[in-house]
């Protein structure tokens, strides 16, 4: 080998050394961001819901729980549920919620069931990081207060998961340097609930019963990569009115329908990441509703 081109393959290796440390100082500043992201303190000023024993409630708040979302991470039983088990070393369990030893709803207060559900804010004040209150964060007060009368009227039971938030070294850099989000992050924690309206299969209801979308499909519904999801999960599908609209395969509230109870889109495929087992309990009145607004994002014709 020639001096010259000793010379050139140090100053390679030298350049490979210093792209190497850069890259795991980024990643070290990226945790550590994320750290402190975790621990911080979120001060949101909440609005206790009143607690209710009502059975007409109780039946309300069943419903919600089973179908807009809770039961894919927490488990019908509330018992708690292995949501992910990625084996590129993602791991996240939805814990324990249902009355009972071991429940992190045990000690709650009226308005730590509201900072929860609505904010995505633990009792304490630190961020929920897997908590998808962004779909939450627009409930009435009545319907709100409908899902915590069921929550604590759920038969209860002592043996439950512990929860679980196990995210790959790459997840916490990205999380920490903003690229991906928690939920208290994205809520403007200010905006009041949303006014009761009529239940049926109207764009007004509809509009309501969207905001279970958001935290997939984005708040603007334009579908994209799911904040923090695996590598392997597949993009969101674009709601919004578009060329590429995934609505453009559900022409009507039938072929909607049919796709939440069976998974499969009208060519028969079956859709890889969507909780159906959710969307498969939703209403007829519910999912016609979501339909019409849906349909009604469509750009007018030129």
């Amino acid at each position: 080998m020639s001096p010259r081109a000793g010379r050139w393959l140090k100053r390679i290796g030298l350049a490979l050394l210093v792209l190497l440390l850069l890259a795991a100082g980024t990643v070290w500043l990226g945790l550590e961001l994320a750290q402190r992201k975790m621990q911080r303190r979120i001060d949101v000023n909440v609005q206790a819901v009143v607690l209710s024993d009502d059975p007409a409630a109780i039946e309300r708040g069943r419903y919600l729980y089973a179908s807009r979302g809770c039961v894919d991470c927490h488990g019908a039983d509330g018992k708690g549920r292995v949501f992910l088990d990625d084996p590129n070393g993602m791991k996240i369990v939805g814990p324990h919620i249902s009355p009972g030893a071991g429940s992190v709803t045990t000690s709650y207060r009226p308005e730590d069931w509201v900072r929860s559900i609505r904010h995505g804010v633990h009792p304490q004040g630190r961020p929920l990081l897997i908590m998808p209150s962004e779909d939450y964060n627009r409930l009435t007060n009545d319907d709100l207060a409908a899902l915590v009368a069921w929550l604590r009227h759920m038969p209860a039971s002592d043996q439950g998961l512990v929860g679980l938030v196990q995210l790959p070294l790459p997840v916490r850099a990205l999380y920490g340097f903003g690229m991906i989000q928690d939920a208290a992050a994205k809520i403007d924690h200010n905006l009041p609930p949303q006014t009761p309206l009529p239940q049926g299969d109207t764009v007004a209801h509809g509009r309501y019963v969207a905001n279970m979308c958001l935290g997939c499909h984005g708040p603007q519904l334009a579908g994209g990569r799911v904040p923090g999801g695996p590598p392997d999960w597949p993009p969101a599908s674009r709601l919004a009115p578009g060329a590429d609209s995934a609505l453009q395969r559900y022409p009507d509230a039938d072929a909607l329908l049919k796709l939440f109870k069976t998974g499969k889109r009208p060519d028969g495929s079956a859709v890889k990441v969507m909780p159906f087992e959710s969307l498969g309990a939703m209403s007829e009145t519910d999912v016609r509703a979501l339909h019409a607004y849906l349909s009604s994002l469509r750009s007018p014709a030129k």
